[in-house]
């Protein structure tokens, strides 16, 4: 037996040339039931339209709630302390104010655009990359930088640049140059940041000749 949701049911509806409002006319061959059933959605549905025409141009419904700019502008003070605790080689300092402000840009709330949220992940995990890498610690620099990379793979040329460096101080060449080679592709070799690849790609290629140490 077919359920409720299988069935298809076509109501001869009207649609009001002035109002544009829809009714279903009360010669309809319904049952009482479907008959205030489906006015109520009816009306639930014009109301929804006169509200939307009612809007100023382009009528188009505001978000359900702004970008909060107080969370906005915590994670641009902890960010800009953690960048000054970096220039003061305070690493350890940079890297505890950082993982702060990462916490508090993931914890944003779904309604709020995608793209922001991924903007302030890439150059926050990229900064935190560079604390790690300033402290020798390639696996933690590799980790934030894989992130950043992730949350913002064109126009990240430090990100990617930094990966393959801590890649190559880990001694694994091969990736690292198949990295340089992608992020050479994805960011292109004429601008600063391709010279640096370039640069780098030059030293892993060095390290890759020298012989194996028996």
């Amino acid at each position: 037996m077919a359920s409720e949701i299988d069935i298809y049911n076509q109501y001869p509806l009207h649609l009001d040339p002035a109002s544009k409002a829809l009714s279903l006319p009360s010669s309809s061959a319904q049952t009482a039931t479907q008959t205030t059933t489906i006015n109520t959605e009816l009306q639930e549905l014009n109301q929804l339209h006169r509200a939307l025409i009612s809007l100023d141009s382009p009528n188009i419904p505001p978000p359900p709630l702004p970008v909060n700019p107080k969370r906005s502008a915590q994670i641009t003070k902890l960010r800009d302390s953690a960048n000054a605790a970096y220039r003061k080689s305070n690493n350890a300092e940079a890297v505890r104010l950082y993982t702060y402000a990462i916490e508090m840009a993931l914890s944003r709330p779904g309604w709020e655009p995608v793209t922001l949220a991924r903007d302030e992940l890439a150059g926050l995990y990229a900064n935190r990359a560079q604390a790690h890498m300033a402290q020798q610690a390639w696996p933690e620099g590799l980790v934030d930088s894989k992130a950043s990379v992730d949350s913002k793979g064109v126009g990240n040329v430090k990100a990617w640049w930094r990966l393959a460096k801590c890649l190559a101080e880990m001694t694994r060449y091969e990736e690292a140059r198949s990295l340089v080679l992608k992020a050479l592709e994805i960011e292109g070799r004429e601008s600063d940041g391709g010279k640096e690849l370039s640069g780098l790609l030059e030293d892993v290629d060095r390290a890759l000749e020298r012989p194996a140490a028996s």
